[in-house]
């Protein structure tokens, strides 16, 4: 009899950005990771689908129209029934000085710079999803 290893539950992951190649490429790079993956186009966005949906982690564009990557995950940070707890990675095509303390100080837990690649998305799962 084969020992099979048990399948690894999918990662319910929100990715929150509003260019749609962006979008593309995270979703093609998750869904490589065996993720489930939901898109939104901006933190308004985003806060509707985290009421009615639970997400194992989200990664949070920084610009974005309506309301930015900052605002959203202090909003999210507000909420209650463990959905303030869940884990937010920033993404940024300007990894300028200071902003991985201004990503930190708005209640997100790690960064991001673009472009990046899947080996650095899979680091970012491993470390709080370790096997």
């Amino acid at each position: 009899m084969d020992k099979k290893e048990p399948q690894k539950a999918k990662l319910s992951v929100l990715v929150v950005e509003d260019h749609f190649i962006n979008q593309e490429l995270m979703k093609e790079m998750l869904d490589r990771l065996n993720c489930s993956v939901d898109t939104a186009q901006n933190g308004q966005e985003a806060l509707h689908q985290i009421d009615v949906k639970n997400y194992d982690i989200i990664f949070m564009d920084l610009q974005m129209p309506e309301m930015d990557g900052f605002e959203a995950t202090r909003e999210i940070r507000k909420k209650g029934h463990g959905k303030s707890s869940v884990p937010i990675i920033a993404l940024t095509a300007n990894a300028m000085q200071g902003d991985r303390g201004k990503c930190l100080e708005a209640g997100m837990d790690d960064y991001l710079s673009k472009p990046f690649e899947v080996r650095d998305i899979e680091a970012i799962l491993n470390k709080y999803f370790p096997h």
